[in-house]
């Protein structure tokens, strides 16, 4: 049962140290593949799959929704594909997907359309909770949930109201939170709580406001709409994996991150991997526990992937884009 325990709030963040922290992660992190090219073509093909495609634009409809969810289903050419067999036999087209796709409620039923046409079982996430304001009363963000998940949904990502965080109001924050996830949680759908970091303030509000998120119930804490002056940084990344490993000590419940917005070539989303390889351990380097929410990734992804593979860079017809 969700409970609110004002102690796990209390931190000591010294934001310099973070940000040094996150500067020397950075230069680090691709010192790993030197030589290592294998390494580096898992962890692409893990990045992969942890991606939650996105398209969450004002002019959507069926046939964009519909190249988004084949472009999920088959991320990478068949020449890559081919390749990646000789490789190593687990990669198979069958086994290669992102994590997810993601629209809003409305283009939920297209989703699911299509991919029931195609016989997959990829999930369907879906924004709610006033996205990307957070300006929505409860009664309209349950309602919205609903909708999406009788339109086919089987994960909800709802953004928080930032004023609760700016006014200190860290009960009532919890409170709503709680009901959406018992709203989720009775449906049987995940629910990825957005933070939207860089809207919070300090970094202590962001570690507070992961602190809620996950008493509340969340399955995920996510850095960002994507929508924000400032999106997914190792900073913020940092402070909500620090409050991520807090929150399974004290509750022995393991809470999955997502970095959103902003993250779009292989090298942002290798620092990102290694982040959470370094500081939360091998459980959380799986879609169950990691996503990163991203619209043009993909493409970047699949282009170093193939130059990785075949020593040179690709034509376009021998990629997906």
């Amino acid at each position: 049962m969700a409970h609110f325990d004002a102690t796990l709030l209390k931190t000591n963040i010294v934001s310099s140290e973070i940000k040094q922290i996150a500067e020397k992660l950075k230069l680090n992190s691709l010192s790993i593949y030197n030589d290592n090219d294998d390494a580096k073509i898992r962890d692409l093909l893990l990045i992969l799959n942890c991606i939650d495609l996105t398209t969450l634009a004002g002019d959507d409809t069926y046939s964009n929704v519909s190249r988004l969810c084949y472009r999920a289903k088959n991320p990478l050419s068949n020449k890559i594909i081919e390749k990646l067999a000789q490789f190593d036999n687990h990669y198979h087209s069958n086994n290669i997907t992102t994590g997810a796709v993601c629209v809003y409620p409305l283009r939920v039923s297209d989703c699911r359309q299509y991919l029931d046409r195609i016989d997959s079982n990829l999930p369907i996430a879906s924004v709610v909770a006033g996205f990307p304001s957070g300006q929505s009363p409860i009664p309209v963000t349950l309602a919205d949930i609903t909708f999406a998940v009788q339109s086919g949904a089987n994960e909800i990502d709802i953004v928080i109201n930032r004023s609760l965080v700016l006014s200190g109001k860290w009960q009532e924050l919890f409170n709503d939170i709680k009901i959406i996830a018992q709203h989720c949680h009775e449906k049987n759908v995940h629910l990825k709580v957005i933070l939207s970091c860089g809207e919070l303030g300090n970094l202590q509000n962001i570690y507070k406001a992961s602190m809620c998120a996950m008493m509340a119930g969340a399955d995920f804490i996510k850095t960002s709409t994507g929508k924000e002056s400032i999106n997914a940084t190792l900073t913020y990344g940092l402070i909500m994996i620090r409050a991520i490993t807090d929150f399974y000590i004290a509750r022995n419940i393991r809470v999955g991150l997502k970095p959103a917005g902003g993250i779009k070539n292989a090298t942002d989303a290798l620092c990102w991997i290694n982040l959470v390889r370094f500081y939360l351990g091998p459980e959380w380097l799986n879609n169950k526990l990691f996503r990163i929410g991203a619209s043009s990734l993909l493409n970047n992804i699949e282009f170093e992937i193939f130059k990785l593979l075949f020593n040179r860079n690709p034509t376009v017809s021998e990629l997906t884009i």
